[in-house]
């Protein structure tokens, strides 16, 4: 057992490493390509901080035949990021951290809670009512993808209208982020190479995740949730910690809702992948439980984005991050006991 945590620490030190930097070299081609503002960090360092979440998805559906890891990697990371604006909220100094971003991040994390709502009513209904599926893909899962789109869309839409905005993070993200001595063949070459590192990485995980179910007595669907979501957040954290230093509170924020709003893109290319029947006919319905938590703690951050609260308690940290971290906290415990039975 003592070697299965030692892979796993190794595993997620490797993913720590490149995740950093093929967010970096991400963000070097989008500064070389000239997109900016909410378009990083909601897309482009978003995508790039979610491929250990992909490839551990891939190699679970793929490799070891496990789903249930997958959708419980993908809703375990999406609690970790929003826990992780509460971590955030406590090293940011000064006002509370949402009380400092604009807007647009409140319609980010609205539309987030589109393809994850998509997808809890799948899990809901697949126990329930016959699976309606083409080309053995999911109904569920081409809605998802479709909102996916949908919502990239109408975030593009507004970045565009809201100048304003996006001046105040062009020069956040200058001060994070400066790239003058990298070409754009030699980002794209190394984000290629990171890339590569954390497809491997991911893929491994998925084993790792599997001997850990096994070797701890607990479903697919906590190890999946608890352990899987926590090293696979861990890039989103990191790059977020280095913005939050350098003052980018906006691509901080902006990379974890982001990060959110694409990993249900995952389920979709996973049932791509899953070719024994659609994936939401071979998933535990205890997800719908963790997907739920997901939709409280978005719920909370897109509170905390409209009302701004002027001060933190006196503990260092903002009503809505306590009220985040005692969610997440009963999610886990929750989880644990239905991941023991």
């Amino acid at each position: 057992m003592i070697l299965i945590w030692l892979k796993f620490m190794v595993c997620a030190g490797i993913i720590v490493y490149s995740g950093k930097r093929v967010a970096r070299y991400g963000d070097a081609i989008a500064e070389k390509t000239g997109l900016g503002g909410l378009w990083i960090g909601v897309i482009l360092v978003a995508l790039a901080t979610s491929l250990p979440e992909l490839f551990t998805g891939v190699g679970s559906t793929v490799f070891i035949n496990a789903p249930d890891l997958t959708v419980g990697n993908l809703f375990g990371a999406n609690s970790y990021n929003l826990l992780n604006i509460a971590v955030l909220d406590g090293v940011s100094r000064g006002t509370p951290l949402l009380s400092s971003i604009s807007l647009g991040q409140t319609l980010t994390a609205g539309l987030s809670l589109i393809p994850l709502s998509i997808a809890a009513v799948g899990l809901f209904l697949s126990s329930k009512l016959p699976q309606v599926a083409f080309v053995n893909i999911s109904l569920y899962s081409f809605l998802i993808i479709t909102a996916y789109f949908i919502s990239v869309r109408i975030v593009f839409g507004f970045e565009k209208k809201e100048q304003q905005i996006l001046k105040e993070i062009h020069k956040e993200e200058k001060a994070l982020f400066k790239y003058d001595g990298i070409t754009l063949k030699t980002a794209c070459i190394r984000y290629g190479l990171a890339a590569l590192i954390i497809a491997a990485a991911g893929i491994w995980l998925a084993y790792i995740g599997d001997e850990l179910a096994g070797g701890l007595n607990l479903g697919r669907s906590f190890v999946g949730s608890l352990l899987l979501g926590l090293a696979t957040t861990l890039p989103e954290i990191t790059v977020s910690l280095a913005a939050i230093r350098l003052g980018a509170k906006e691509l901080a924020v902006a990379n974890m809702l982001g990060s959110n709003l694409f990993n249900m893109v995952i389920i979709f290319i996973n049932d791509l992948l899953y070719r024994k029947a659609p994936i939401f006919s071979a998933i535990s319905g205890q997800h719908v439980f963790t997907a739920f938590i997901v939709i409280i703690m978005t719920a909370i951050v897109i509170a905390g984005l409209i009302l701004k609260p002027k001060k933190k308690t006196r503990i260092g940290l903002s009503v809505y991050a306590l009220a985040l971290i005692i969610v997440f906290i009963l999610g886990a415990y929750i989880n644990f006991a239905l991941g023991g039975k």
